[in-house]
């Protein structure tokens, strides 16, 4: 038995945390790919093709590529990454005494094979106040994060509920992680990751 290396095609200090949460040791090497829509893609197909192509753009002779993408959805309409105050607080207008899906696509590439899933999650926020939006964005959380919120930081505060995989939401559901190993004849000891 040997312990692949793994590595995490994303920038996310969130996807790390996930990780070395679960004992999963790795190394960080972003995925530089264009997360444009396709022409007739559909929310679902975009999270997991853009991580598809995350695990996809990362070369590291016999190691274990993780890619993973989150976008939120509302109305049919995707809430990217804000532009700015303006941008964030619109969202979070949107989002508030309501609930959205969150859809996290997850990917693993090993030994010449991709395997993916994709996690959808329904998330309920309690109703904000134009005080509590200004304040949330004032702490600086909303602006990096699709649908301007993050529900591991103060975002917690305003999430109502989360019915799914809280993971998921996060960045990366663990659980699709290993079962995803497992596809790929990778055992996961509750920590470590091994082959053969």
């Amino acid at each position: 038995m040997t312990e692949p290396l793994v590595v995490l095609a994303s920038a996310s200090p969130r996807r790390r945390e996930l990780l070395t949460l679960a004992g999963i040791r790795h190394e960080v090497r972003p995925a530089n790919i264009d997360e444009s829509y396709l022409a007739g893609e559909t929310p679902q197909q975009h999270a997991e093709r853009l991580a598809r192509e995350k695990a996809s753009a990362i070369d590291v002779p016999g190691a274990v590529i993780v890619g993973s993408d989150t976008i939120v959805v509302v109305d049919g309409d995707v809430l990217g990454k804000p532009r700015d105050r303006a941008h964030a607080a619109e969202m979070l207008r949107r989002l508030s005494g309501r609930s959205h899906v969150v859809m996290t696509g997850v990917a693993v590439r090993y030994d010449g094979r991709l395997v993916s899933e994709l996690v959808e999650v329904g998330v309920t926020f309690r109703v904000l106040s134009e005080g509590d939006v200004q304040r949330y964005i004032d702490t600086g959380e909303p602006m990096d994060k699709a649908g301007a919120y993050g529900i591991q930081g103060f975002g917690a505060t305003i999430v109502d509920r989360v019915d799914g995989d809280y993971f998921a939401v996060m960045g990366l559901s663990l659980a699709r992680l290993v079962r995803l190993f497992g596809q790929l004849g990778l055992g996961y000891a509750f920590g470590p990751i091994t082959s053969g």
